[in-house]
């Protein structure tokens, strides 16, 4: 059993930034793609981030390149996302996931693992 568990959310203004972490545990292992999701509220839940299981891979959601940045430490076995330029439209509900290839992890049904997710707000 994986657990992913993220932290670093809250409540933010238009432009400002947050930095979330996700912390694996269980049976982790650093050969698997990590990335993130989120959901608004009322919305289908959306491809973000991924990176590949050495980092060397990295892949984006349209509606954030430029402004997010993902990155993994396999030695701690932690996935971060940094958000810069929050804009209202990226409220939602934030999620870690844990995928076993990097090509498929840009949807819901290739994810292994999730985490409970961590709330996102802009708002101003």
């Amino acid at each position: 059993q994986v657990q992913l568990e993220e932290s670093g959310g809250g409540l933010v203004q238009p432009g400002d930034s947050l930095r979330l972490s996700c912390a694996a545990s269980g049976r982790t292992s650093p050969s698997r793609a990590m990335g993130w999701f989120r959901q608004a509220p009322g919305k289908e839940r959306e491809f973000v981030a991924r990176i590949s299981w050495d980092g060397g891979v990295i892949s984006y959601a349209d509606f954030v390149k430029g402004r997010f940045t993902i990155s993994r430490d396999n030695n701690k076995n932690t996935v971060s996302l940094q958000m810069n330029d929050l804009k209202p439209e990226d409220t939602a509900i934030y999620y870690c996931v844990r995928g076993h290839n990097f090509i498929h992890l840009n949807a819901t049904t290739s994810v292994e693992y999730w985490g409970q997710g961590t709330q996102v707000t802009v708002s101003s």
